[in-house]
């Protein structure tokens, strides 16, 4: 039963709230230790929001999850949790992570309630929309990186909203490449009849392409410089074309697309490319 609940709250999607740490680290406050602790609070309690989110979609969609390849296995589309029990924790774990957030910063708070109720109403209604499904997916990265600055009181620099932004589209469109990798039609998502695989192609070479230029003019600008404290943050620009065009050689020539988080885990040449380019940040950011 441990592992069912465990299971429910889905915790290797927290990566994801890493972008929460993305001011912090560019602001150069990462061994800031109150800093750093104020962000790692919030980067859980945007965790334990969004796990009550998963929670309360896995109660919704419970009878299509028991027709899909994958989904068949969560806890409650196979009736290891009933639905009641499911949703007293959806209920607790918002509970929690809305007082947490109120206790720690009322700005903080205000970010929380907004992406809660943007995924709820992705949950029961956008996500069945093409297009704003996968914007609605972007704006809780945006959010995410909202949050981390509002928490340590630092000014986001445009160029990083942007790129946070198209970043996010990005896994938002993989993801809904995945589901035509995985032969999934609009009985699991409403939302695939708005797209096809050449659609999805063409919208993820897009976005990738804006994203290295935005990433360029960010890492060369002399605004960043000053933010960032070094003249050399360009040298990370190579690493983030690697990155794109490794991932676009998965999809595109090898055929086996899959969500960026899987692929982070399992593309050992994808995990080397992004540990490098942090490696290289911090090298930058913080040996001056």
């Amino acid at each position: 039963m441990l592992k069912d609940w465990i299971r429910l709250i889905r915790p290797a999607d927290w990566l994801k709230n890493i972008f929460v740490f993305a001011p912090l680290f560019f602001a150069s406050q990462l061994f800031q230790l109150h800093a750093f602790l104020i962000v790692l609070t919030g980067a859980i309690l945007f965790s334990l929001t969004a796990s009550s989110i998963y929670i309360l979609n896995d109660i919704k969609d419970r009878t299509e999850d028991r027709m899909h390849a994958v989904k068949c296995k969560r806890p409650i589309a196979r009736g290891a949790i009933s639905p009641n029990a499911a949703a007293w924790f959806f209920v607790t774990l918002s509970i929690v992570s809305f007082v947490g957030a109120v206790m720690l910063s009322y700005t903080f708070f205000y970010v929380i309630i907004t992406y809660y109720f943007i995924n709820i109403a992705y949950c029961f209604y956008l996500k069945r929309i093409a297009i704003i499904d996968v914007y609605c997916i972007a704006a809780g990265f945006l959010l995410r990186v909202m949050g981390g600055a509002f928490l340590i009181h630092v000014t986001l620099s445009v160029w990083m909203l942007i790129c946070t932004g198209l970043l996010a589209l990005f896994l938002a469109f993989a993801k809904r490449r995945d589901d035509f990798a995985r032969h999934l039609d609009e009985t699991h998502r409403k939302s695939i009849s708005g797209y096809n695989v050449q659609f999805i192609d063409v919208a993820i070479t897009m976005t990738l392409s804006a994203l290295f230029i935005a990433y360029t003019l960010y890492a060369t600008e002399s605004v960043s410089s000053i933010d960032l404290g070094t003249t050399h943050f360009y040298w990370t620009v190579p690493l983030v074309l690697l990155g794109i065009l490794r991932y676009l050689q998965i999809t595109l020539v090898h055929l086996t697309s899959g969500s960026p988080t899987t692929l982070l885990y399992q593309d050992k040449f994808l995990s080397i490319v992004v540990g490098l380019w942090i490696a290289m940040s911090a090298l930058l950011i913080y040996c001056r």
